[in-house]
Protein backbone atom coordinates (compact mmCIF):
# COMPACT_ATOMS: atom_id res chain seq x y z
CA UNK A 1 0.00 0.00 0.00
CA UNK A 2 1.35 3.73 -0.61
CA UNK A 3 1.41 5.40 2.42
CA UNK A 4 -0.04 8.76 3.11
CA UNK A 5 2.36 11.83 2.80
CA UNK A 6 3.62 14.28 4.76
CA UNK A 7 2.21 17.94 5.19
CA UNK A 8 4.50 20.03 3.00
CA UNK A 9 5.84 21.63 5.76
CA UNK A 10 7.21 18.74 8.17
CA UNK A 11 8.20 17.10 4.63
CA UNK A 12 10.66 20.07 4.24
CA UNK A 13 12.56 18.94 7.83
CA UNK A 14 11.74 15.45 7.97
CA UNK A 15 15.15 13.89 6.01
CA UNK A 16 17.00 16.62 8.30
CA UNK A 17 15.58 15.55 11.60
CA UNK A 18 16.32 11.92 10.46
CA UNK A 19 19.52 12.70 9.88
CA UNK A 20 20.27 13.89 12.61
CA UNK A 21 19.26 11.47 15.04
CA UNK A 22 21.57 7.81 15.72
CA UNK A 23 19.65 4.90 14.37
CA UNK A 24 17.48 2.67 16.48
CA UNK A 25 17.32 -0.49 15.53
CA UNK A 26 19.07 -2.87 18.17
CA UNK A 27 19.32 -2.88 22.43
CA UNK A 28 22.75 -2.21 21.27
CA UNK A 29 21.84 1.60 19.92
CA UNK A 30 20.12 2.92 22.91
CA UNK A 31 23.61 4.69 24.29
CA UNK A 32 23.48 6.84 21.67
CA UNK A 33 20.33 7.74 21.64
CA UNK A 34 20.05 8.34 25.09
CA UNK A 35 23.44 11.07 24.79
CA UNK A 36 21.67 13.00 22.30
CA UNK A 37 18.30 13.96 24.21
CA UNK A 38 20.86 14.27 27.35
CA UNK A 39 21.75 17.50 26.18
CA UNK A 40 17.77 18.55 27.22
CA UNK A 41 17.49 17.65 30.75
CA UNK A 42 18.39 20.55 33.39
CA UNK A 43 18.37 20.51 37.16
CA UNK A 44 15.58 22.35 39.12
CA UNK A 45 17.43 25.29 39.95
CA UNK A 46 18.70 25.61 36.08
CA UNK A 47 14.74 25.89 35.40
CA UNK A 48 14.19 28.37 37.77
CA UNK A 49 16.61 30.27 37.05
CA UNK A 50 15.71 29.92 33.03
CA UNK A 51 11.67 30.49 33.42
CA UNK A 52 11.65 33.13 36.35
CA UNK A 53 7.40 33.06 35.86
CA UNK A 54 7.28 29.70 37.36
CA UNK A 55 8.33 28.17 40.54
CA UNK A 56 10.48 24.73 40.11
CA UNK A 57 10.91 21.95 43.26
CA UNK A 58 11.38 18.17 43.36
CA UNK A 59 9.22 15.98 45.40
CA UNK A 60 9.42 12.43 46.17
CA UNK A 61 7.02 9.48 45.87
CA UNK A 62 9.15 7.08 47.38
CA UNK A 63 12.05 6.86 45.36
CA UNK A 64 10.33 8.02 42.43
CA UNK A 65 11.31 12.00 41.47
CA UNK A 66 8.44 14.92 40.76
CA UNK A 67 9.11 17.83 38.78
CA UNK A 68 6.12 20.33 40.25
CA UNK A 69 5.80 23.33 38.13
CA UNK A 70 3.57 26.10 39.63
CA UNK A 71 2.82 29.84 37.76
CA UNK A 72 3.49 32.07 40.20
CA UNK A 73 1.39 34.70 41.35
CA UNK A 74 -1.84 32.90 40.26
CA UNK A 75 -4.01 30.69 41.77
CA UNK A 76 -3.52 26.58 40.41
CA UNK A 77 -6.41 25.74 38.18
CA UNK A 78 -6.08 21.92 38.29
CA UNK A 79 -3.44 19.53 38.36
CA UNK A 80 -2.16 17.43 35.07
CA UNK A 81 0.21 14.51 35.76
CA UNK A 82 2.34 14.46 32.90
CA UNK A 83 4.01 11.19 31.47
CA UNK A 84 7.59 12.02 29.88
CA UNK A 85 8.15 10.37 26.30
CA UNK A 86 10.92 8.76 25.18
CA UNK A 87 10.14 4.84 23.59
CA UNK A 88 10.92 3.41 27.25
CA UNK A 89 14.10 4.12 26.75
CA UNK A 90 15.13 7.62 26.91
CA UNK A 91 14.42 10.47 27.96
CA UNK A 92 13.84 12.81 32.02
CA UNK A 93 10.92 14.37 33.86
CA UNK A 94 13.52 17.09 33.37
CA UNK A 95 13.81 17.37 29.88
CA UNK A 96 12.79 18.26 26.35
CA UNK A 97 9.00 17.65 27.73
CA UNK A 98 9.62 20.77 29.89
CA UNK A 99 8.54 23.45 27.55
CA UNK A 100 5.38 21.35 26.93
CA UNK A 101 5.29 21.96 30.72
CA UNK A 102 5.34 25.22 31.25
CA UNK A 103 2.74 25.87 28.28
CA UNK A 104 -0.11 24.29 30.20
CA UNK A 105 1.28 25.46 33.23
CA UNK A 106 1.03 28.88 31.67
CA UNK A 107 -1.86 29.41 29.72
CA UNK A 108 -4.12 26.68 32.25
CA UNK A 109 -2.52 27.89 35.14
CA UNK A 110 -2.28 24.25 36.30
CA UNK A 111 0.25 22.59 38.48
CA UNK A 112 2.24 20.04 36.10
CA UNK A 113 3.73 17.07 38.36
CA UNK A 114 6.21 14.62 35.89
CA UNK A 115 7.33 11.21 37.08
CA UNK A 116 10.96 10.29 36.51
CA UNK A 117 10.12 7.08 36.26
CA UNK A 118 12.90 3.95 35.30
CA UNK A 119 13.97 3.40 31.86
CA UNK A 120 14.15 0.03 30.28
CA UNK A 121 15.77 -2.02 29.63
CA UNK A 122 17.77 -1.84 32.76
CA UNK A 123 14.37 -1.91 34.60
CA UNK A 124 11.90 -3.40 32.32
CA UNK A 125 7.81 -3.78 33.48
CA UNK A 126 6.26 -3.05 35.33
CA UNK A 127 9.43 -0.78 36.68
CA UNK A 128 8.01 2.29 34.71
CA UNK A 129 4.01 1.54 34.88
CA UNK A 130 4.51 1.36 38.62
CA UNK A 131 6.89 3.90 39.30
CA UNK A 132 4.14 6.49 37.35
CA UNK A 133 1.53 5.04 39.61
CA UNK A 134 3.28 5.59 43.07
CA UNK A 135 4.30 9.28 41.77
CA UNK A 136 0.05 9.70 40.83
CA UNK A 137 -1.05 8.53 44.41
CA UNK A 138 1.60 11.18 45.36
CA UNK A 139 0.23 14.29 43.59
CA UNK A 140 -3.74 13.23 44.60
CA UNK A 141 -2.76 13.20 47.90
CA UNK A 142 -0.60 15.99 48.59
CA UNK A 143 -2.20 18.34 45.84
CA UNK A 144 -5.81 17.57 46.57
CA UNK A 145 -7.42 17.89 43.49
CA UNK A 146 -8.54 15.28 40.85
CA UNK A 147 -5.36 15.47 38.25
CA UNK A 148 -5.72 14.87 34.88
CA UNK A 149 -2.72 12.20 33.41
CA UNK A 150 -1.28 12.62 30.32
CA UNK A 151 1.98 12.28 28.20
CA UNK A 152 3.41 11.99 24.55
CA UNK A 153 4.64 8.49 22.91
CA UNK A 154 5.75 6.45 25.56
CA UNK A 155 4.19 8.91 27.70
CA UNK A 156 1.04 8.58 26.86
CA UNK A 157 0.98 4.61 26.53
CA UNK A 158 2.24 4.90 30.19
CA UNK A 159 -0.03 7.29 30.98
CA UNK A 160 -3.33 4.92 29.80
CA UNK A 161 -1.64 2.11 31.31
CA UNK A 162 -1.02 4.16 34.82
CA UNK A 163 -5.39 5.15 34.27
CA UNK A 164 -6.18 1.10 34.06
CA UNK A 165 -3.95 0.71 37.04
CA UNK A 166 -6.00 3.65 38.65
CA UNK A 167 -9.58 2.25 37.61
CA UNK A 168 -8.55 -1.56 38.60
CA UNK A 169 -6.68 -0.41 42.33
CA UNK A 170 -9.81 1.71 43.47
CA UNK A 171 -8.17 4.83 42.69
CA UNK A 172 -7.29 7.66 42.71
CA UNK A 173 -9.65 9.23 41.13
CA UNK A 174 -9.07 10.90 37.56
CA UNK A 175 -10.64 13.50 35.79
CA UNK A 176 -9.06 12.95 32.16
CA UNK A 177 -6.42 11.24 30.29
CA UNK A 178 -4.75 13.14 27.41
CA UNK A 179 -2.82 10.83 25.51
CA UNK A 180 -0.82 12.75 22.65
CA UNK A 181 0.56 10.25 20.01
CA UNK A 182 0.60 7.08 22.48
CA UNK A 183 2.57 3.77 22.25
CA UNK A 184 -0.37 1.61 22.98
CA UNK A 185 0.86 -1.62 21.33
CA UNK A 186 3.50 -3.77 21.74
CA UNK A 187 2.08 -5.92 18.50
CA UNK A 188 3.49 -3.74 15.89
CA UNK A 189 1.75 -5.06 13.42
CA UNK A 190 -1.02 -2.97 12.75
CA UNK A 191 -1.16 -1.46 8.45
CA UNK A 192 0.35 2.11 9.86
CA UNK A 193 3.30 0.36 11.19
CA UNK A 194 3.98 -1.78 8.27
CA UNK A 195 3.48 0.84 5.54
CA UNK A 196 4.75 3.00 7.53
CA UNK A 197 8.38 1.37 8.62
CA UNK A 198 11.54 3.39 7.62
CA UNK A 199 9.60 6.79 7.17
CA UNK A 200 9.24 9.54 9.92
CA UNK A 201 11.08 10.18 12.81
CA UNK A 202 9.82 6.59 14.72
CA UNK A 203 9.37 3.67 12.46
CA UNK A 204 8.47 0.05 13.20
CA UNK A 205 12.20 -0.86 13.75
CA UNK A 206 12.71 1.65 16.32
CA UNK A 207 9.24 0.69 18.13
CA UNK A 208 10.16 -2.75 17.96
CA UNK A 209 13.61 -1.61 20.18
CA UNK A 210 11.66 0.37 22.28
CA UNK A 211 9.23 -2.90 23.07
CA UNK A 212 11.93 -5.36 23.09
CA UNK A 213 13.56 -3.33 25.75
CA UNK A 214 10.47 -2.76 28.54
CA UNK A 215 9.10 -6.29 27.44
CA UNK A 216 11.92 -8.83 27.42
CA UNK A 217 10.96 -12.32 25.48
CA UNK A 218 7.55 -12.54 27.78
CA UNK A 219 4.94 -13.83 26.01
CA UNK A 220 1.97 -12.61 28.21
CA UNK A 221 2.21 -9.05 27.83
CA UNK A 222 -0.41 -8.05 30.25
CA UNK A 223 -2.74 -4.59 29.75
CA UNK A 224 -0.90 -2.87 32.15
CA UNK A 225 2.13 -2.83 29.74
CA UNK A 226 0.16 -2.55 26.26
CA UNK A 227 -2.73 -0.74 26.85
CA UNK A 228 -4.03 -1.68 23.42
CA UNK A 229 -4.26 -5.96 24.85
CA UNK A 230 -6.62 -4.31 27.56
CA UNK A 231 -10.07 -6.40 27.19
CA UNK A 232 -12.60 -3.83 29.15
CA UNK A 233 -11.80 0.18 28.30
CA UNK A 234 -15.03 1.01 30.20
CA UNK A 235 -14.96 3.10 33.17
CA UNK A 236 -12.19 5.05 31.86
CA UNK A 237 -12.19 9.13 32.63
CA UNK A 238 -12.41 11.43 29.54
CA UNK A 239 -9.74 11.03 26.87
CA UNK A 240 -8.21 12.98 24.41
CA UNK A 241 -6.21 11.00 21.72
CA UNK A 242 -4.52 12.73 18.87
CA UNK A 243 -1.80 10.84 16.16
CA UNK A 244 -0.54 11.62 13.12
CA UNK A 245 -1.60 9.92 9.52
CA UNK A 246 1.79 9.55 8.79
CA UNK A 247 2.74 7.62 11.94
CA UNK A 248 3.40 4.39 13.16
CA UNK A 249 0.58 4.63 15.65
CA UNK A 250 -2.01 5.67 13.70
CA UNK A 251 -3.92 2.54 13.44
CA UNK A 252 -3.35 1.86 17.09
CA UNK A 253 -4.59 5.25 18.39
CA UNK A 254 -7.57 5.01 16.36
CA UNK A 255 -8.22 1.63 17.47
CA UNK A 256 -8.32 2.80 21.07
CA UNK A 257 -10.65 5.72 20.68
CA UNK A 258 -13.12 3.24 19.30
CA UNK A 259 -12.80 1.01 21.75
CA UNK A 260 -13.48 3.33 24.38
CA UNK A 261 -16.83 4.74 22.48
CA UNK A 262 -17.68 0.78 22.21
CA UNK A 263 -17.28 0.70 26.32
CA UNK A 264 -19.69 3.32 26.77
CA UNK A 265 -17.08 6.00 26.93
CA UNK A 266 -16.26 9.90 26.18
CA UNK A 267 -12.57 10.34 23.57
CA UNK A 268 -12.08 12.81 21.47
CA UNK A 269 -10.04 11.66 18.48
CA UNK A 270 -7.84 13.90 16.40
CA UNK A 271 -6.33 12.66 13.12
CA UNK A 272 -3.29 14.81 11.92
CA UNK A 273 -3.16 14.71 8.03
CA UNK A 274 0.51 14.45 7.33
CA UNK A 275 1.71 14.72 10.46
CA UNK A 276 4.43 12.06 11.89
CA UNK A 277 5.45 11.14 15.10
CA UNK A 278 5.87 14.14 17.51
CA UNK A 279 5.64 16.58 15.02
CA UNK A 280 4.36 19.57 17.10
CA UNK A 281 7.52 19.31 19.24
CA UNK A 282 9.57 18.69 16.56
CA UNK A 283 8.23 21.39 14.20
CA UNK A 284 6.43 23.95 16.14
CA UNK A 285 6.17 26.35 14.09
CA UNK A 286 4.02 24.69 11.01
CA UNK A 287 0.47 25.65 10.76
CA UNK A 288 -0.82 22.04 11.55
CA UNK A 289 1.06 21.66 14.93
CA UNK A 290 -0.13 25.19 16.22
CA UNK A 291 -3.64 23.46 15.50
CA UNK A 292 -2.73 20.01 17.61
CA UNK A 293 -1.38 22.55 20.75
CA UNK A 294 -4.54 24.35 20.31
CA UNK A 295 -7.01 21.50 20.38
CA UNK A 296 -5.23 19.72 23.23
CA UNK A 297 -5.44 23.15 24.96
CA UNK A 298 -9.17 23.59 24.25
CA UNK A 299 -9.87 20.06 25.49
CA UNK A 300 -8.25 20.74 28.61
CA UNK A 301 -9.88 24.35 28.87
CA UNK A 302 -13.54 22.20 28.56
CA UNK A 303 -12.60 19.62 30.83
CA UNK A 304 -11.50 21.80 33.87
CA UNK A 305 -14.34 23.96 33.91
CA UNK A 306 -16.93 21.41 34.27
Amino acid sequence: MTPPPFDPELAAVVDELRAGRPPLTTLADIPARRALVAADERTVGELAAAHSGFAFREERAGDVPLLVVTPKGRASAGVLYHVHGGGMIVGSHRGADVPVLLEWAGDLNLTVVSPGYRLAPEHPYPAAVEDCYAGLLWTAEHLGRRPVIGGASAGGGLAAATTLLARDRGGPDLAGQLLICPMLDDRNDSASAVDLDGRGLWDRTANNVGWTAYLGDRCDVPAYAAPARAEDLSGLPPAFLDVGTAETFRDEVVAYASRIWQAGGEAELHVWPGGFHGFDALVPGAAISRAARAARLAWLRRLLSQ
